[in-house]
């Protein structure tokens, strides 16, 4: 069974037109990745020339001013950006970051945010846990009766 929109959290449906939008440029996503424990972003993206993008959802003013670990996730990507719906009070945002405007279907990047190349080690590390984070979860979708942590 299809999930639709209606199905989603508010951070999940920015998730969801992030990644067609993303797609569009051939872009390979991954939501709720985990580069190391106790960090979860909410998009991860893998672009066609090696690069990596980190975007953080945030569905409401409380939702962005009670993300106090926002900081942390700079170092796992190659460009950051929030993604907000088009009602979000954009001037909280910092504007050194990037924007994208999302809803349930697609969304639009605003601004990109200053390019700062992950080192190699890192840019390996992170890539190498991309692709096995999303052939575990390909394998979890085709083998629903296993039960694997990753």
């Amino acid at each position: 069974m299809e999930m639709s929109v209606n199905d989603l959290m508010p951070g999940q449906v920015l998730a969801r037109g992030v990644c067609r939008h993303l797609r569009s440029h051939d872009f390979a996503t991954l939501e709720e990745f985990t580069p190391e424990r106790g960090k979860r972003l909410d998009v991860m993206a893998l672009g066609p020339k090696g690069e990596l993008w980190v975007i953080e959802c945030k569905s409401s003013r409380a939702d962005f001013t009670s993300d106090l670990k926002w900081e942390g996730y700079l170092e796992w990507g190659d460009r950051y950006f929030w993604a907000v719906d088009e009602a979000f009070p954009t001037d909280l945002l910092p504007p050194e970051t990037g924007l994208i405007i999302a809803d349930g279907y697609d969304a639009e990047i605003l601004r990109f945010g200053p390019e700062t190349k992950l080192s190699g080690p890192r840019r390996k590390s992170v890539t190498q846990k991309f692709a096995r984070h999303a052939a575990m979860r390909l394998h979890l979708e085709r083998d629903k009766d296993q039960l694997i942590a990753f």
